[in-house]
């Protein structure tokens, strides 16, 4: 085996678990791309986002994920972030429905 694949089979193993990671991630927003947003969501009082996916979800308000996946400014990490904050909420909701 050559020096150049012997390298790239060695970086291949050393980042598959990364990688699988990655690709969950992936399928698991584009799932979620269709998921609608409240229209009157504070995204300023979401402290998991950063400081510029804040302000631009907020100038631009966008009624589902997949439009918010596509502001420029706001990355994978937001999205996630803003994903875990709608889970949370959504359970707190139902939480308090059903005492």
């Amino acid at each position: 085996m050559e020096d150049c694949e012997k390298e790239g089979v060695e970086i291949e193993i050393k980042y598959s678990g990364y990688i699988k990671r990655q690709e969950k991630q992936i399928e698991h927003t584009s799932r979620q791309e269709h998921r609608k947003l409240p229209i009157h969501l504070d995204y300023g009082s979401i402290e998991t986002l950063s400081m510029e996916a804040r302000e631009k979800l907020n100038q631009v308000k966008p009624l589902t994920i997949g439009q918010a996946t596509r502001i420029g400014g706001v990355n994978p990490a937001d999205i996630n972030a803003l994903l875990f904050y709608l889970e949370t909420a959504s359970r707190l909701t139902t939480a308090q429905q059903s005492s």
